[in-house]
């Protein structure tokens, strides 16, 4: 059997109400969700049954201890308290002895393809699975790149909903998309809808004043095509006042965070009526300032585990480009903005305004994989509970981004988990005891760790 591949916007974005065009959309998302849930004819079929662990299950609900999980064609067929599921006759069982299961992490703002190093331009399909699997190597199982994808990202896409699947998903927004005009915007959006990306990318932003920012007429324009094409729109900025603006606009989601100055609860009121999600990315504005020296994690094995050029370190610890680094006025404003981001996450995340983890890796020296976990270590500085973090990390990053069958550790969702040897619910930095990592139901190869 074909299946369709499932519109995957987050169509409670907006209001769905009586609009036909809506309700279709609706209705072939679901169609194509349990389609993807039948077992393909060359699927694996055997059952393997986890027990004895400790589950956090993503959905943000309290963890379970004495649990048990049970995999079947790559997909989740039941979990929770051992005594309440039932083990099939002939599954091969075993048990981890109280290690801790959370499901894979979900990256709401991460690149993929372009860079080799510390070069760009080198986007092809070979570099995009090399990336891919070194996300998977450190337990992000599903990447959302928010921009900058081509056509193999978007058949890499396409291609993942498959037992066989051995690297981490990709979902993808195409171009970032800039226009002079609404004209010019709304004929962007038509373009770029035609390639079917999952997500739809602007930047509200003048780069601390050096570059002109896009006018309010043209990212309304962007805003209003992209909800006539029923395609979620994700907004760069930087300013309070920018952001408030193009959430009351229509944009969808808050890819970074706001760094001019505190927010205000009628802000956080905004994102909540609005249903908008807020990303935090505080290794984005880590990573314009922190090699002015050696950073401590430059001697932190979870680190030199996935550097597979180690050579790379050479050129960041080189004094003139610390030099450079510490003299460059832009670097310096980002670290005096970082303190301001973190303060708004914070301020944020307690009233109430749904966080989803997200680092913007993939541009040179933002660490793919390792990013993530700093990532989430430095929420849990802002004053997050791990508890938070996790949840912003899995069920509510998969919300955020209209995923429908990953995040969550539930009943026909897809096997992605990762296996711990620490409880991350006491400290976040335990989500770096990895022992293994599945996706689509088998453990993942994981070369040097």
């Amino acid at each position: 059997m074909q299946c369709p591949r499932p519109t995957l916007k987050r169509l409670s974005f907006k209001l769905l109400g009586e609009n036909p065009v809506a309700r279709t959309l609706l209705v072939s998302a679901l169609l194509a969700q349990s389609c993807l849930m039948m077992p393909a004819a060359s699927a694996q079929t055997d059952t393997v049954v986890l027990t004895d662990l400790h589950l956090i299950d993503g959905t943000g609900q309290p963890s379970i201890t004495g649990a048990t999980v049970v995999v079947q064609n790559g997909r989740i067929l039941a979990a929770g308290p051992s005594d309440a599921v039932d083990v099939p006759v002939d599954a091969a069982v075993r048990s981890l002895a109280g290690k801790t299961i959370i499901p894979g992490l979900i990256n709401s703002h991460g690149h993929a393809g372009g860079v080799r190093g510390l070069e760009s331009g080198h986007y092809s399909t070979e570099n995009l699975l090399r990336q891919l699997r070194l996300y998977a190597s450190y337990g992000v199982t599903t990447v959302v790149s928010l921009g900058d994808d081509e056509a193999p990202g978007f058949a890499l896409r396409d291609a993942q909903n498959s037992p066989g699947l051995d690297r981490s998903r990709l979902f993808v927004a195409g171009p970032v998309l800039s226009a002079a005009t609404p004209e010019q915007a709304r004929t962007l959006v038509d373009e770029t809808a035609a390639l079917q990306p999952d997500f739809l990318k602007i930047r509200v932003d003048d780069n601390l004043g050096r570059t002109p920012k896009m006018s309010p007429e043209v990212y309304r324009a962007f805003i209003q095509r992209a909800e006539y094409h029923n395609i979620p729109m994700a907004v760069h900025t930087y300013y309070l006042e920018d952001t408030r603006d193009v959430v009351a606009a229509g944009g969808d989601f808050v890819a970074h965070s706001v760094r001019d100055t505190h927010v205000d609860d009628a802000f956080a009121q905004l994102l909540i009526s609005r249903e908008v999600c807020y990303t935090p990315t505080l290794t984005r504005e880590l990573s314009t300032y922190v090699y002015e020296d050696e950073p401590a994690f430059f001697s932190d094995p979870f680190f030199l585990a996935g550097l597979d050029q180690p050579e790379i370190l050479d050129t960041l610890r080189d004094p003139q480009r610390q030099q450079r680094t510490r003299n460059n006025a832009a670097a310096q404003q980002y670290k005096a903005s970082l303190p301001i981001a973190m303060a708004n996450l914070k301020l944020l995340a307690d009233a109430g305004v749904t966080i989803a983890m997200g680092t913007d890796s993939g541009p040179p020296a933002r660490f793919q994989g390792y990013f993530e976990h700093l990532e989430m270590s430095m929420m849990q500085d802002a004053g997050l509970t791990p508890t938070q973090i996790l949840y912003s990390a899995t069920g509510a990053a998969a919300n955020c981004m209209g995923l429908t069958d990953i995040g969550t550790l539930q009943p026909g969702n897809w096997a992605d988990f990762i296996i711990l040897g620490q409880n991350p619910l006491q400290d976040i930095n335990h989500t770096r005891s990895i022992e293994e990592v599945w996706i689509a139901g088998k453990a993942v190869p994981r070369p040097g760790f």
